[in-house]
């Protein structure tokens, strides 16, 4: 391929789209810790403990809730940020499918 496009070489990837590529000799290790800390942080949620589920069990969530509204854009930035998530981490991909289903119009308790 050199011979036909210019190229250079960046060394080995470390960091890409906020995906953390550890390369060994015998593995290529992919992660999200850092994009998941920092997701954490813009959110506020930084000393938060960490749990066994990502949903609470038999959670019921319903649009005609009568709670206050909260910030759409913000509540979208988060749900955006965790469906990116979802790439390395399989485990949280129910919870952010069904928070999702009220990016339209969130309210308070969810």
């Amino acid at each position: 391929m050199a011979a036909c496009f210019l190229m250079s070489d960046l060394g080995t990837l470390s960091y890409y789209l906020g995906i953390e590529v550890r390369q060994g000799k015998e593995e290529l290790t992919l992660g999200q810790s850092v994009y998941a800390s920092k997701l954490l942080e813009r959110n506020g949620m930084a000393e938060c403990k960490p749990c066994v589920t990502s949903m609470g069990e038999r959670l019921k969530l319903t649009k005609a809730s009568t709670t206050a509204k909260v910030d759409a854009t913000l509540y979208q930035s988060i749900i955006g940020g965790l469906r990116y998530l979802v790439h390395m981490r399989p485990d949280i991909t129910f919870a952010v499918g069904y928070v999702s289903r009220f990016m339209e119009d969130p309210r308070e308790d969810l």
